[in-house]
């Protein structure tokens, strides 16, 4: 079957992470294993962090948003991609593509937006612990949280209204699993420098800025830590370096796919599925991993329901 017998005129074709059966079934079971496994954890992330009043201080209160927003950047990419593994022709309608895209980065934007409110509060409990209750009540946390998400909102608008202005009247074939603006843009019919250098500088710039002022925020206070508090420092270090590696995780993947104008990166599939389905949904888990008060917490609410379940 051709490949151009399998769309209308408002479709474009995905060709997906293979062309193999055999690669695409293994891949399948693979991601839908992950999913079975990682996706429940965040949901009791969740669930813990709001049913422990011990686990109401802001830094679990950004930490459950976190969950909840990974929870909804995984919705958007991974099912249609695990339902493609068993369909001949990937297609996906124009809307649809259009909807994939701005979704993707308007969470994607937000996440980024409140990984710097996360840092925020880690500059308040190390630099002005005394002010700590003051500077960081729910108010201003429910306020950071809004501003991650109108950011977010802002730079998916924007790439939204540039790609929805391509014309497309040639080659309909996108070679990922989902839409980005990339593959959009090398469809168009038309010059798109101008628009590629404003994807460019809202998408590469914005998300190396983030990382450096990220990176230098954890690294100035890592450092107040070494110099400042010699002792007793170990458990606020330890979220420091948390926040740290889901930084690398989160920031890496957007750098090498963004980060590099007009330009395809190699092994960009590879990375792509690191990025929308694997390391989102591991992020909360990282923070949770080498937290002793939320792992208590889980241990409580699942023993909890597991004797309410033996009683009923």
């Amino acid at each position: 079957m051709e490949q151009g017998n399998c769309t209308g005129e408002a479709e474009f074709i995905l060709l997906g992470l293979s062309q193999m059966q055999e690669v695409q079934l293994l891949l399948f079971f693979v991601f839908l294993l992950f999913y079975i496994i990682i996706l429940p954890g965040n949901f009791l992330i969740i669930f813990t962090i709001q049913s422990d009043p011990c686990l109401s201080s802001p830094m679990y209160f950004f930490l459950a948003n976190l969950a909840f927003l990974d929870i909804c950047y995984c919705s958007i990419t991974p099912p249609k991609m695990l339902a493609d593994f068993f369909s001949l022709c990937k297609t996906i309608s124009y809307g649809g593509c259009m909807a994939q895209l701005f979704f993707l980065h308007f969470l994607g934007g937000a996440e980024a937006f409140l990984l710097m409110a996360m840092a925020y509060d880690r500059y308040v409990a190390i630099c002005k612990p005394l002010r700590y209750a003051t500077l960081m009540n729910r108010g201003i946390c429910c306020t950071l949280v809004g501003a991650a998400w109108v950011g977010g909102f802002i730079h998916g608008i924007i790439l939204f209204g540039l790609s929805i202005q391509l014309p497309f009247c040639g080659p309909n074939i996108l070679d990922n699993f989902f839409c980005d603006v990339h593959q959009l843009v090398k469809l168009a019919c038309a010059d798109t420098y101008a628009v590629e250098m404003i994807m460019f500088l809202n998408n590469g710039v914005v998300i190396m800025m983030c990382f450096v002022l990220l990176l230098i925020s954890y690294a100035t206070l890592l450092l107040r830590l070494q110099t400042h508090f010699p002792r007793g420092k170990s458990k606020v270090a330890s979220t420091c370096v948390s926040h740290i590696i889901v930084v690398f995780v989160m920031c890496g993947p957007a750098i090498y796919i963004y980060a590099l104008p007009f330009q395809v990166a190699p092994l960009e599939k590879v990375v792509a599925v690191f990025h929308t389905v694997v390391f989102p949904l591991t992020n909360p888990m990282i923070y949770t991993l080498r937290n002793k008060e939320i792992k208590n917490s889980m241990r409580k609410l699942i023993n909890r329901y597991i004797s309410w379940w033996v009683k009923s």
